[in-house]
């Protein structure tokens, strides 16, 4: 199968981007609390949570833009669904088709996220539900080219109250051990941007920056690793937890019922 080894598709191969992918993975064990009946995943990626989610439903249908990763994953689990399309829309007719729809560090990237919830929606069956994660603004450290914005919980839930009518806004944070990367990962970055002093990461397009971030990230990333391993590769799913205080949490998380 195709690999997209990008820091921001993190990877769980390479041994620097542990942390993330752990942070990633999380997503999905929350989820295997909520999935039932004919799941709808959009935008898997590399599939980091099929064989967690896949045996828990009746059917797993998943969306991606990489059409590569996407066939890959056909020879991997022929008897799950895969479609490649840019989205939104949808490229499924059928309305009210699944049980539950997750969606995780997705809607950061949709131009039009309220069509893309509209179309989660339409694609729930009556009382269905809906898990969809995305960094919370207040914690990321530096503009992020790839994506087109970043929320606060306020904004997340206000975003969702306009299409479902029982929205709840909780978080994903760590532990100690956790919080000690991410600390010592905002101070590189702070060490990094201290030379923009014209402020270029929010000045310039997006696209302009996107080669840099990818560069400068990776960097980053291989030198906390190599400062600090035990602490990188030592950090697992389980010291990533569920709160209620949106406000702090490292992503928010988002759990919605039509």
């Amino acid at each position: 199968m195709a690999k997209v080894f990008t820091t921001e598709i993190t990877s769980e191969t390479i041994e620097s981007d542990n942390p993330i992918h752990q942070r990633l993975y999380k997503a999905y064990v929350v989820a295997t609390e909520y999935v039932e009946g004919n799941l709808l995943e959009v935008g898997c990626g590399e599939g980091r949570g099929i064989n967690l989610l896949k045996p828990l439903v009746q059917h797993y249908t998943a969306i991606d833009k990489i059409e590569d990763v996407i066939e890959g994953l056909k020879v991997q689990h022929p008897e799950c669904t895969f479609i490649a399309s840019d989205i939104p829309p949808f490229p499924i007719r059928e309305d009210e088709a699944f049980d539950c729809v997750v969606s995780f560090q997705v809607i950061e990237h949709i131009r039009d996220d309220a069509y893309f919830l509209r179309e989660i929606h339409r694609m729930l069956k009556p009382s269905g539900i809906a898990l969809i994660t995305t960094p919370n603004r207040r914690m990321s450290l530096t503009r992020n080219p790839w994506h087109i914005r970043e929320y606060l919980p306020s904004e997340l839930h206000q975003l969702a109250a306009q299409v479902f009518k029982h929205v709840e806004v909780k978080g994903i944070t760590g532990n100690e051990k956790v919080m000690r990367y991410y600390e010592d990962n905002k101070a590189a970055v702070r060490r990094i941007t201290r030379w923009d002093v014209f402020n270029l990461q929010y000045r310039l397009p997006a696209a302009l920056l996107r080669i840099p971030y990818e560069i400068l990230n990776r960097i980053n990333r291989n030198r906390l690793q190599k400062r600090d391993n035990t602490l990188v590769s030592g950090i697992h799913h389980e010291d990533y937890v569920v709160t209620d205080d949106a406000e702090n949490a490292l992503d928010l998380l988002l759990i919605v019922r039509k």
